[in-house]
């Protein structure tokens, strides 16, 4: 068979990424061993959230390793190897949206106190360190706006002052609770509707290729304001879901306008605004067209080199089909230089009877240690509070959040996936690195990390009805851990002497 010369560089180009990711994965094999730890004797503080009881999040008991040695097939174990090191951890948190600014505003100042201490605060809350939020409307803003006047090309009439109300004050004191501790990312849903081919914001449509200059300079504007106004932005996303046409704000790109307007014009302004020290994050949709969008952008080095990772949401099982973790791992695996972030996610269809359903949490759970598990250097929920509606929304596409506020009663309602999130976000901080876990049967999930204070952090998920006896197993020494039926729970230890 004949192959020219594109075919050849294709080729080639595939074998390179192949080798780069055997050589990667070869790495962390090899080099990450260590001489065998002694923690026979060593404390594990667990911490355990289950239907059914009164724990979230809270400390159930303390126990220690003992020799085990070889287990039996008989005896349930989750497996943790501290020398095989992964992906570093960027961070966890939520979206900061005006949605969550409004309902934030409506509260009395002791709730606002308490809902930032229990997001924000590292000691006596899940200590969120990263957070997204969105460039001018989104669907969770009680109307549509952007930062110009329509029809302004040259962009001289720019101006975040509408986020100056509730957004900016509110995306302020979060990052007081968190101490400056807390990567910010801004994701946009449109353009201004005169850049569109539709001339609308809502409805999809797409950038209009005369103003490809005009939307890269928007995003650099936009980096420059908020950090005048003491935000500092961590990083961008190109476009939220910009393979979904919605009754609310959207853009449609194709892989290929994703990568162009990302090589001959995003890049080089972030860069030429000498803003290169921010992330671009491309993608931010589903887990089911992501490796086709990455293989597409990544295998054009002018375009690659402006990427820092690929954001991905969890929306795709189609008609109860099941989350396509594998599709995560695979773009790990092939492209092994580039980072992985989980960017949104919630239950939508709000309803408040649902408000204590077990299976919000452990939405959270199974997909937060599957991701980590694909490679994932970060998780992002969706917006950190919604009010007693699911909103405000101003198309009523309202949703879930951990936290909910009853504006007219100043009550907040934690559900449980604030405590799901929570077994991550508390205990396994920025710079961990996720290391080896294998659990011995398919009812428990589990993810393990070594943070850098040499802390481990293992999260065992328990989505049976069932309660489960397992040993918590390293080298030989083990530890018998209960676990209650729909729980889940984080294991701490010290491998440091």
């Amino acid at each position: 068979m004949k192959i020219g010369r594109r075919g050849f560089l294709a080729a080639s180009s595939s074998a390179l990424v192949l080798a780069k990711s055997q050589l990667s994965r070869a790495h962390v094999q090899l080099s990450e061993a260590s001489e065998p730890i002694e923690i026979e004797g060593r404390e594990i503080a667990v911490y355990t959230t289950a239907e059914k009881t009164n724990y979230r999040l809270s400390p159930t008991e303390t126990l220690v390793f003992k020799h085990l040695g070889q287990p039996l097939e008989t005896q349930i174990c989750v497996f943790v190897d501290t020398a095989r090191k992964f992906q570093t951890i960027v961070g966890i948190g939520g979206a900061l949206t005006d949605a969550s600014a409004e309902t934030f505003a409506k509260l009395p100042t002791a709730k606002q106190q308490e809902i930032l201490k229990a997001y924000f605060d590292s000691s006596t809350g899940i200590g969120y360190t990263l957070a997204r939020t969105n460039i001018h409307s989104c669907d969770f803003s009680s109307g549509s706006y952007t930062y110009v006047n329509e029809g302004d090309q040259e962009l001289h009439s720019f101006s975040v002052n509408h986020d100056k109300q509730f957004r900016i004050p509110f995306i302020k004191q979060a990052l007081a609770t968190a101490r400056g501790k807390l990567n910010i990312f801004g994701s946009p849903w449109s353009p201004p509707a005169f850049m569109k081919d539709n001339h609308d914001m809502l409805h999809g449509g797409r950038l209009k290729p005369e103003f490809y200059q005009s939307w890269a300079n928007y995003f650099a504007k936009f980096i420059k304001a908020y950090e005048k106004e003491g935000i500092p932005i961590w990083g961008i996303t190109i476009q939220n879901e910009p393979m979904a046409t919605q009754k609310w704000e959207s853009c449609i790109y194709s892989a290929e306008e994703e990568r162009d307007f990302l090589k001959n014009y995003l890049g080089p302004t972030i860069k030429r605004e000498r803003l290169g020290d921010k992330k671009i994050i491309v993608w931010d949709h589903n887990r089911d067209l992501i490796y086709q969008r990455a293989s597409t952008i990544l295998t054009d080095p002018k375009a690659a080199q402006y990427v820092w990772g690929i954001g991905y949401h969890w929306y795709e099982p189609w008609s109860g089909g099941e989350p396509m973790f594998d599709n995560v791992k695979l773009v790990h695996e092939t492209f092994p230089d580039k980072n992985l972030l989980f960017t949104e996610g919630c239950a939508d269809s709000f309803n408040a009877q649902k408000l204590n359903d077990w299976k919000l949490g452990e939405q959270y759970g199974r997909s937060m240690i599957n991701d980590f598990n694909s490679g994932a250097v970060g998780w992002t929920d969706w917006n950190v509070l919604l009010d007693e509606t699911g909103g405000p929304n101003h198309v009523k596409n309202f949703c879930f959040a951990p936290v909910h506020a009853d504006t007219k009663t100043g009550q907040l309602i934690y559900t449980n996936s604030y405590y799901y999130i929570g077994h991550f976000s508390k205990f396994v901080r920025p710079g961990a690195k996720r290391i080896a876990s294998s659990p011995s049967r398919s009812p428990l999930l589990s993810a393990a990390f070594i943070n850098t204070d040499g802390k481990v952090s293992v999260v065992v998920m328990n989505k049976s009805d069932q309660k489960i006896s397992y040993y918590l197993w390293i080298e030989g020494q083990a530890a018998e851990v209960n676990s209650l039926p729909h729980s889940i729970q984080t294991l701490v230890f010290s491998v440091s002497s």
